[in-house]
């Protein structure tokens, strides 16, 4: 294969090439099962992008910078804590920037870095898919129910 590409005359090591050979080598360690071992660090990543709030912030903040409050008011039903125990965790993986501003009373704007654009928009991708069959989905909620609820 070749490693570089020429742009300009000027050979440059071919990223578009690394880049899909990184994605199938990780896509490869998946399928081996890596992040169903129990001590898989991925697995906590996992855990806070696709948590009941994770995958909402992540959705709010692809608008653009938000306050907490503004987040807050956004996402129905999510506590104070729960919201800032959110942020946390998707700002401690690099998914989300946090940045105090020196005015009384205090203001801290969020924003997604890029990796967490990334991210991102595959978790509203499947937030949007979710949607979208929702009445498939309710459907067969209910066609389950009925079925557990008949004697045999």
């Amino acid at each position: 294969m070749n490693e570089f590409a020429a742009s300009s005359g000027v050979l440059q090591p071919d990223l578009s090439q690394q880049s899909a050979e990184t994605a199938e080598s990780m896509l490869a360690f998946v399928r081996q099962g890596r992040v169903l071992a129990a001590d898989c660090p991925s697995r906590v990543v996992l855990n806070h992008v696709c948590s009941r709030w994770g995958v909402l912030v992540l959705v709010v903040l692809r608008s653009g910078m938000h306050r907490f409050s503004e987040i807050r008011r956004k996402i129905g039903g999510v506590s104070e804590k729960m919201l800032a125990q959110t942020l946390q965790h998707l700002e401690h993986d690099g998914f989300v920037s946090r940045k105090s501003l020196p005015v009384v009373p205090p203001h801290v704007q969020y924003r997604l870095t890029p990796m967490g654009e990334e991210v991102a928009l595959q978790v509203e991708t499947l937030a949007t898919w979710i949607e979208t069959n929702l009445p498939s989905i309710m459907q067969a909620r209910e066609a389950s129910n009925a079925a557990q609820n008949t004697p045999e």
